[in-house]
């Protein structure tokens, strides 16, 4: 190998160590933040739960919490309060599917806290970093599978769902397909349109080249072993099984999923 070779080599290391470096810490400092809004969220339901409103409860979680993602928070918070943003939560939802849990309280319980924003299945739209695309498929009310992609990543997410040839559009080469798997191994007849099972769920991931497959939904009293054991029968790369408090890392090619000790099933 001559000196050029050697020096073209040596400087291509130290071209591309620094770019390694950073995306490892920014995938450290994404889990910490994921690890941080999932605490956020909890302290914010037992906020509204004792009664605060809406933007006391978000800035009163915010003030308990520590570390870097909390003092973000508070800043972001605290901007909006100043400059008279409302800290209202954008909500995305099929045309008319939020009716029915907005009927359950009086308007101005929720008013000002969010923002619906209502779209078709089949319709593509940004949120955030993220492109949604949507898909209708059948359940016994109308459901919208959803995919959504960046360019590190690709979460596809089928709702509730039965048998579907667009499972496989929704969920093509996906880092992590999660799906509904209300049965182990057979849907009773009646309800076989609009719900799947873990088998075809592994099936489905196995079909549309997944590289993780997470399943949830499972029918209460469902033996999580079994729903992953028989969806390993179809589908041999990462599956893993929904639970609370459930912490996933999606990334390019793989899913990793680490579950918060002392949290009990879903």
């Amino acid at each position: 190998m001559g000196v050029n070779q050697s020096a073209t080599i040596i400087a291509g290391l130290l071209f591309i160590t620094p770019d390694l470096a950073v995306r490892d810490q920014a995938k450290r400092a994404r889990e910490e933040f994921a690890h941080a809004l999932s605490a956020y969220l909890d302290l914010v339901a037992l906020k509204r739960a004792a009664d605060a409103g809406p933007a006391e409860a978000l800035e009163k979680a915010a003030e308990v919490g520590e570390g870097w993602p909390f003092l973000y928070l508070q800043g972001t918070l605290r901007r909006a309060r100043l400059e008279k943003i409302p800290p209202t939560l954008p909500v995305y939802a099929r045309h008319g599917a939020a009716d029915a849990v907005l009927a359950l309280d009086k308007p101005s319980m929720l008013a000002g806290a969010y923002h619906l924003r209502e779209f078709k299945p089949g319709d593509r739209f940004d949120i955030g970093p993220f492109r949604a695309d949507t898909w209708l498929l059948p359940h016994f009310v109308p459901n919208a599978g959803i995919r959504l992609t960046t360019p590190e990543a690709v979460l596809a997410y089928t709702g509730d769902t039965g048998p579907s040839p667009k499972i496989l559009r929704l969920a093509q080469s996906a880092d992590l397909l999660l799906s509904e798997a209300t049965y182990i191994h057979e849907v009773p007849t009646a309800d076989a349109p609009y719900l799947l099972t873990a088998r075809m769920a592994g099936q489905y991931a196995s079909q549309a080249g997944a590289a993780s497959l997470m399943l949830t939904h499972l029918w209460p009293g469902t033996d999580p072993k079994a729903a992953h054991e028989t969806a390993a029968e179809a589908f041999r790369d990462p599956i893993y099984v929904a639970t609370s408090g459930l912490v996933t890392n999606v990334a390019r090619g793989s899913g990793h999923a680490v579950s918060r000790p002392n949290d009990a099933d879903a």
